[in-house]
């Protein structure tokens, strides 16, 4: 039976839902949450866009909103680069497991 292509939207979603649940496994839940969405992206280029975009997005969300919530630009600019760090760390099992997820 032949792979049915999946969606990239809807890995990206699963992604996002299990890296909530499992937010109190440092690595392991990234790692599960990206396995999962890379199944339900279907292809190995999907999944690393699934995996990659909402990370992106996240930590361009959290520098730009910190700043425009603090009163000192220059404190949101340091908290929203602590905020986009955090978010690349948690890209990277994330994405080794969307890949893994696609794979098999």
């Amino acid at each position: 039976m032949a792979k049915q292509p999946g969606s990239v939207g809807s890995a990206a979603l699963w992604m996002f839902v299990l890296s909530v649940l499992l937010f109190w496994a440092p690595l392991i839940g990234p790692f599960i949450a990206g396995f999962v969405g890379g199944r339900k992206a279907g292809t190995v280029g999907n999944a690393i866009l699934a995996a990659i975009l909402p990370g992106l997005l996240l930590g361009l969300a959290l520098f730009f909103l910190a700043s425009l919530f603090t009163g000192f630009p220059l404190f949101g600019v340091v908290a929203g680069a602590g905020g986009v760090t955090l978010a690349f760390a948690h890209i990277g099992p994330l994405l080794v497991g969307a890949i893994l997820g696609a794979l098999l």
